[in-house]
């Protein structure tokens, strides 16, 4: 992770913010995009932006959105949902392409949610075992964390996709990372962390945060997504039906997550993925904010 230099009088805590959200990457749908005039007015240059292949989706809108953003500035990262793919050839095409076409070296790769396969792929590791990342020049793949579990697997099955994908890493010409889950409780990501190191992972860990938005929406996402403990985390929020409505910031969270790894030096997590599930605009002027250390430290959190 790049370390921001500490500004005169930064306390401590200010620093380990900066630094962890240093590198911070967002996403978009091509949907969202084609909503964007233009991504320099809200992004830096060279910031990294995931960009969804969501069931029922044109691979080609994802391409079109990665090819936009290249040409903007910024390093496209698409997302390769292995369920969706039909076929090898399908695969070989939108690699060609986003390679190709939009420069694209990074990518993450996912089994996706799509209920039933479409083609030969059920998993992520079919897909990175076609040899076909490699053969299109891929040099990062992010592949899925799970902090909270997963409906769709068991904790045992997702222990064995993950030494799967490290033995994987070993031959394979790219560099791995992990792109995780948004969560909204810190101890439970912790916990989930000191558990991976010790069952011998050694991706680094980019950590899904949710960006700004109101706790009704990200209350519905939780549920969609069913994020475990951290669920129940706003559900109790919730019960306040005053704040049903009102914006919510990941700055507890991100200030937890911070100083727990500028003090562990076992920790794996090294940098955030903000989902932008109130809007982009609004999540990357905060993690601007963060980042830059233009903000006040209260009690438990902090407030840009």
């Amino acid at each position: 992770m790049h370390l921001v230099k500490a500004q005169a009088g930064y306390d401590s805590v200010t620093v380990a913010i900066t630094n962890f959200m240093s590198d911070f990457t967002v996403e978009t749908t091509p949907a969202g995009a084609a909503k964007v005039r233009d991504f320099r007015e809200i992004l830096r240059p060279g910031a990294t932006v995931y960009i969804t292949f969501l069931p029922g989706s044109d691979y080609n809108d994802t391409v079109a959105t990665a090819k936009r953003l290249r040409d903007e500035g910024f390093q496209p990262a698409p997302h390769f949902p292995a369920r969706s793919m039909r076929d090898k050839a399908m695969v070989e095409d939108y690699l060609a392409r986003v390679t190709g076409e939009a420069g694209v070296d990074h990518v993450l790769t996912i089994a996706g949610s799509v209920d039933t396969p479409l083609g030969p792929y059920a998993d992520s590791m079919q897909l990175l075992d076609s040899g076909l990342f490699d053969k299109y020049g891929v040099k990062r793949i992010g592949v899925a964390g799970h902090p909270e579990g997963s409906p769709d697997m068991s904790d045992a099955a997702i222990a064995e996709a993950l030494a799967w994908k490290l033995s994987f890493a070993e031959r394979s010409d790219a560099a791995f990372h992990i792109v995780t889950q948004f969560c909204f409780e810190a101890q439970p990501i912790i916990e989930w962390d000191r558990k991976l190191r010790a069952d011998g992972n050694t991706f680094p860990i980019r950590i899904g945060v949710p960006g700004i938005a109101k706790l009704s929406t990200l209350l519905k996402y939780a549920i969609a997504c069913g994020v475990g403990n951290s669920l129940q985390f706003l559900k109790k929020k919730s019960k306040d039906l005053g704040k049903m409505m009102s914006q919510q910031a990941p700055d507890r969270l991100v200030r937890e997550l911070a100083l727990y790894a500028a003090t562990d030096p076992n920790c794996g997590i090294d940098s955030v993925h903000m989902y932008p599930l109130g809007g982009l605009q609004k999540s990357a002027e905060w993690g601007y904010a963060a980042r830059d250390g233009r903000f006040d430290l209260t009690k438990d959190g902090f407030k840009v």
